[in-house]
This record gives structure tokens, C-alpha cells and sequence, in this order.
């Protein structure tokens, strides 16, 4: 449901338009012709992922997860991985934000900060 829908229309300005001097008694929003693409494509991919309806547990570790029940977790999430029909978008999503956390599009942490490593050096090279 549109915020806008349950504000007063008096009560929203665009930003560009925002009265000075008031306070919380008006709220600001941004033209959508500001914004680079609504937020909606950024994210679309996502609803489309095997992993959406999963729990985040599959493929985010409990804090002091190591050795074999976190390989086996991984490992897990990556198949789910596999057959997704989004796994390219999820990918370059994680590697071009550098995601800490998870497994995404199909890789860990760790090669996925091996790849962003190595896609560095290619770029210096």
C-alpha cells in the first residue's frame, strides 16, 4: 500500500517545494524523476530467487559457526543456488556491493571476496 494513501494530501510536499521553517507537521517526498530507476527494478530480481521464501538461515552463519556444519550450510545454500533462476544478477549484486554476509548467487564470503581480489588486479593490470 502507498504511504500517501494514509497522509492528508495538505501533509506532502515535494521536496524541492518543502516549506522553511516547519517541522514534523509536514512530510517531504522526492520526485520520482529525480531517482535513477525506480527502487523496484534495482530489487525485482530478488522476488524471483529460489531462496525468497527460504529461511536466511540456509544461507546467512549463526554467530561462531566453523569448520564442517558451516561448510555443510554453505554447500547446502549453494545448491539451492544452482538451479536459480536469478543466480547471475544475484552474484554481480554481492560482488559489486561487496556483501560481507552469506552466500550469494551461489558463493561464499570468501570467493566472493577472492573474485572481487582478482577483478581488482585485472583492472590494474
Amino acid at each position: 500500500m502507498c504511504i500517501s494513501s494514509q497522509i492528508p494530501s495538505k501533509q506532502i510536499v515535494d521536496v524541492a517545494d518543502r516549506p522553511q521553517g516547519h517541522g514534523e507537521d509536514v512530510i517531504v517526498v522526492a520526485r520520482i524523476k529525480d531517482v535513477q530507476g525506480a527502487l523496484v527494478d534495482f530489487w525485482d530480481w530478488q522476488v524471483l530467487g529460489s531462496c525468497n521464501t527460504m529461511d536466511p538461515e540456509f544461507f546467512f552463519h549463526p554467530e561462531g559457526e566453523r569448520g564442517g556444519p558451516r561448510r555443510r550450510r554453505i554447500e547446502r545454500a549453494k545448491r539451492i543456488c544452482q538451479s536459480c533462476p536469478v543466480l547471475d544478477e544475484c552474484r554481480e549484486y554481492a560482488l559489486a556491493h561487496r556483501e560481507p554476509y552469506g552466500v550469494w548467487g551461489g558463493m561464499s564470503e570468501e570467493e566472493r571476496t577472492r573474485e572481487n581480489s582478482k577483478r581488482r588486479r585485472s583492472k590494474a593490470s
